[in-house]
């Protein structure tokens, strides 16, 4: 396992950039404490990374549920009467989400992830980057009124994405948009040239230069108006005062509220969301993994659900495998899951030892960070790929992409894979059948049918219409010799033709595994026969 350390730790320094405001914004997003963002990065850093099958995952608190955990908290801050009461109930659903996530493990469910199509997630990391690459334009010119995390299209301060970007490009701060811009020329230089010059420039990564020389430059700029940063636009990490209010930040369960039916429905609710959401980045993960590595997927969901228990017992949000982080630790060289661990380790050692120096970072640095990560997911070379690969392909794709960057990211899946559902509808439709005439220029011509391993009720309406346009006095040659599945209903169709057949002067011939039959008076019994032999 350490194998790969010296690839391993320099990738979990990159997450760990990544990580630090996203759980913070999470947090924010959620209307949560935003110490409990932290607790999740690091319990699906340490914890989660120990337990999962995946070599390059890593998790932590979930941008996709943002909208689940604000809702829930707002009712069991109505319904207890106060926000500290009600955040303590909201915590009691996280961990029985976290015990159903264990359930679904054991029940083997983890194989769901595999019933979609490789275009549709192809397309779920496609829209991932456009988004990332967006959501950070605001954070970049120093106009932060949305929080980090929040991927959502419609925005928590009422606007959407892309009035967000106006917004901001009419409130640029000139320190942050400089300090992002001199971040983004380290990191080109630093990927594209330096790294090609040395093994030191391999161990240090870009994205920790860059960082450095953002909290430099704050704290030389810190008394000019014009070029300094305020402070609205740097990290936000909570600072205690002492040990006391440290361990005042960690919350608490009440499980005194668990005969509350809606704590049980918002927890199988976190649980579903979660482990779909966890599924579908597993299979992008290993997708983006250049090792194709594979995920074992039932023990991920072992491990995210122990994840979610700890993370519910000491006060954080829901965990899931997060497609942002595990995309920052590829693209940096992560081989193993010690950087996802190490990268829990720093998210712990850092908010207990150095806040305050973390609290001096630019956001506009980290979002300079995204946008390398944002590029590499939405390479305009692949949709030249999707569209070269035809129309089946490129459609789901395109549908994904779009509905992730209009509404969020398991409504634009869901749109995706509904897409890729019809396309299949329609393929069945076509190819229930080989056709094949001969002599179609007179009327005696010998007609073969084929039909195809599986012919269901999707191809009644094809079927019946060749059927029906055969020409009098002709001859039917039936093949199902590949046939598998016949469904009911295409069996009555050609009970009923058989009977249409004699008053229409058709012959039939049915080709089968058992022989060959002229003109059988039944279709149904045919095929009981046939079903039986």
């Amino acid at each position: 396992m350490f194998k790969y350390i010296k690839n391993d730790i320099p990738a979990s320094i990159v997450v760990f950039f990544v990580a630090l405001p996203l759980c913070l914004g999470i947090a924010l997003a959620s209307g949560a404490p935003l110490f409990s963002g932290v607790i999740a990065g690091i319990i699906g850093g340490i914890v989660v990374g120990a337990l999962s099958g995946s070599k390059i995952g890593v998790s932590g608190p979930a941008a996709g549920l943002a909208a689940i955990v604000f809702l829930a908290i707002q009712d069991f801050t109505e319904t207890y009467g106060g926000f500290q009461e009600g955040f303590k109930v909201f915590l009691v659903t996280v961990v029985i989400a976290g015990v159903i996530q264990l359930l679904f493990g054991a029940l083997r469910f983890g194989i769901i992830g595999y019933f979609f199509p490789s275009s549709v997630i192809r397309g779920m990391l496609t829209g991932i980057g456009i988004i990332i690459i967006l959501k950070q334009i605001p954070h970049f010119f120093g106009y932060d009124s949305d929080p980090e995390g929040d991927f959502s299209f419609q925005q928590v301060d009422g606007g959407n994405t892309f009035s967000g970007i106006m917004d901001a490009i009419g409130n640029i701060s000139i320190g942050a948009t400089l300090i992002g811009l001199i971040s983004l020329a380290i990191l080109l230089l630093w990927s594209n040239v330096l790294s090609k010059k040395g093994k030191f420039f391999q161990l240090v990564q870009g994205p920790l230069v860059a960082v450095v020389v953002g909290i430099i430059y704050y704290i030389l700029t810190a008394s000019n108006d014009k070029f300094g940063i305020s402070p609205e636009h740097l990290v936000s990490v909570p600072v205690p005062d002492d040990f006391e209010s440290f361990r005042g930040q960690f919350s608490f369960p009440n499980f005194a509220a668990i005969n509350n039916p809606a704590v049980w429905i918002t927890a199988f609710t976190i649980a579903l969301v979660a482990s779909l959401e966890t599924l579908l980045c597993v299979e992008a993960t290993d997708k983006l993994d250049p090792h194709k590595n594979v995920t074992p997927t039932n023990r991920e969901l072992f491990a995210q659900g122990t994840g979610n228990i700890l993370s519910g017992l000491v006060g954080g949000l829901p965990i899931t495998q997060v497609i942002v982080r595990s995309s920052a630790n590829i693209q940096s060289g992560g081989r193993t899951k010690i950087s996802a661990i190490i990268h829990g380790f720093f998210l712990l050692i850092s908010v207990i030892l150095i806040p305050t120096l973390l609290n001096k970072i630019p956001l506009s640095v980290l979002a300079a960070v995204l946008f390398i990560v944002g590029w590499k997911l939405a390479n305009p070379t692949l949709f030249k790929k999707m569209y070269d690969m035809g129309w089946k392909q490129f459609l789901p794709f395109i549908v994904t992409v779009v509905g992730i960057v209009f509404t969020d990211l398991l409504v634009g899946i869901g749109l995706g894979l509904a897409v890729g559902i019809f396309i299949i509808l329609i393929k069945s439709f076509q190819n229930s059948h080989f056709l094949h005439k001969e002599g179609e220029d007179v009327n005696d011509g010998k007609i073969k049918m084929t039909l195809a391993e599986e012919v269901t009720f999707f191809n009644k309406a094809s079927i019946l219409k060749e059927l029906d346009n055969l020409p009098e006095n002709s001859y039917l040659e039936l093949d199902v010799r590949k046939t598998r599945y016949l469904d009911n209903d295409i069996i009555e169709i050609l009970d009923d033709f058989a009977f249409k057949a004699k008053e229409r002067n058709i012959d039939i011939k049915i080709i089968s595994d058992r022989g060959i039959v002229e003109n059988p008076e039944s279709f149904i019994e045919f095929f009981k026969l046939e079903k039986k032999s």
